[in-house]
């Protein structure tokens, strides 16, 4: 066991909305190679392409904008993403990313940007973290569909057959991270933003909440405390409202045409929150991460995997054929960040999808479990990348104004 292994506490998991790997962290392709081997972050070279539904070559742009661009929200269900990967053929050429979004508006000039992706100096939370600690050059969503069917994944290890935004998902065969870790006498809880923006996994966790839930502001003071569960799972604000005081906040998911650059504060506050805490920092991991890529353009095919177990009808998939759930989705950002990570560590050769939050936390804080999904049993861990032999003291901490 690395020494930063052995002084982990507390793992936090962030997941953020609806964008993809290129859309945000593209614009960083070969960084961190000198420190990798040669192997750098898996982004753009600015010559990716797609067809309009005119013929005519769509390249990728550097033109993205924090709000008001993507309205519509880009199409992201399971027959939407699947034209996105095959563009109507039967290999994964990513090639339909323009004709999936000509289709909500057929508005030739609108389609073109979902090829653009953010400037670092647009970015510059997210990018800071990709070039600090752990950036992943394959973390997929688990199925090319929305925001509820992949987060299940993060939640209990699969989706239980569902490719759509059903919510319930509680007295399935498999137990949620969340029940595991309580059966164990281990500790987990859900922050979710406050009482007008609540957490989508209220209706499968109800029957715990008051142990299970809390709100952000309960987040921050449990960092401030060093009061931390094992294992928390943040969400962000998902709606622009007012609270009880009469305060305005706007949300903070990322989820187009929600404000990019509020989101990436919300990123700051929770890792400034542990990182100026010096009893909690070196002691917690924190894994970045997106629920799906929203409809936007990323160049990587997702690979095929093991089967869940399950399948979804031709009438949930909308594509006239069943799913076996043996193929991930979209690439989306992730970022793995501790002290006790190497700078500038780029994970290549290895597949991870959402499967691998409650696989690496099974394995962290219970050991062997047999009653898990067939996609949560072989799925990647990742506390392995805790690999320093002593504690970074160079570690960034963010200014917010």
């Amino acid at each position: 066991m690395t020494p930063g292994l052995a002084a982990l506490k507390h793992l936090v998991v962030l997941m953020m909305e609806n964008r993809s790997f290129d859309h945000m962290l593209g614009a960083l392709n070969g960084r961190n190679a000198a420190a990798n081997g040669g192997i750098g972050i898996d982004g753009l070279t600015g010559s990716e392409t797609n067809p309009d539904v005119n013929g005519n070559t769509v390249r990728v742009e550097s033109k993205a904008q924090y709000q008001g661009q993507l309205d519509p929200d880009p199409d992201h269900h399971f027959a939407a993403v699947n034209k996105q990967i095959f563009d109507g053929g039967t290999a994964p050429t990513m090639q339909g990313f323009v004709k999936s979004y000509w289709d909500q508006q057929h508005n030739v000039n609108q389609s073109k940007k979902i090829m653009y992706y953010f400037t670092p100096d647009k970015v510059p939370v997210i990018t800071n973290l990709a070039l600090e600690y752990a950036v992943f050059n394959r973390w997929f969503s688990s199925i090319p569909g929305p925001t509820l069917c992949n987060r299940a994944f993060a939640h209990y290890g699969t989706s239980f057959g569902h490719v759509s935004m059903e919510l319930f998902y509680a007295g399935k065969q498999y137990k949620s991270i969340y029940e595991r870790l309580k059966a164990a006498n281990s500790t987990a809880r859900v922050y979710y933003f406050d009482t007008a923006s609540s957490s989508l996994e209220v209706p499968n966790l109800l029957t715990n909440q008051p142990e299970f839930f809390g709100t952000f502001n309960d987040f921050i003071q449990d960092c401030g405390n060093d009061r931390l569960p094992a294992y928390s799972f943040i969400e962000p604000n998902y709606t622009d409202h007012a609270d009880s005081s009469g305060a305005t906040w706007i949300a903070s998911d990322q989820h187009p045409d929600h404000h990019v650059r509020e989101g990436e504060r919300f990123i700051a506050t929770i890792y400034n929150a542990i990182r100026r805490n010096p009893v909690l920092w070196p002691k917690t991991a924190i894994l970045l991460v997106y629920d799906e890529h929203g409809g936007i353009y990323d160049h990587v095919p997702p690979p095929a995997v093991i089967p869940d177990g399950f399948v979804a009808q031709p009438a949930a998939t909308g594509t006239g054929e069943e799913f076996h759930f043996d193929r991930l989705g979209v690439r989306v950002p992730a970022i793995l960040i501790s002290p006790w990570i190497a700078k500038g560590t780029v994970v290549n050769g290895r597949v991870f999808e959402h499967a691998s939050i409650p696989a690496t936390v099974t394995d962290w804080q219970i050991g062997l479990l047999t009653d898990r999904s067939p996609r949560e049993k072989n799925s990647e861990t990742f506390l392995d990348l805790l690999r320093l032999t002593a504690m970074r003291t160079d570690c960034i901490e963010f200014n917010l104004q």
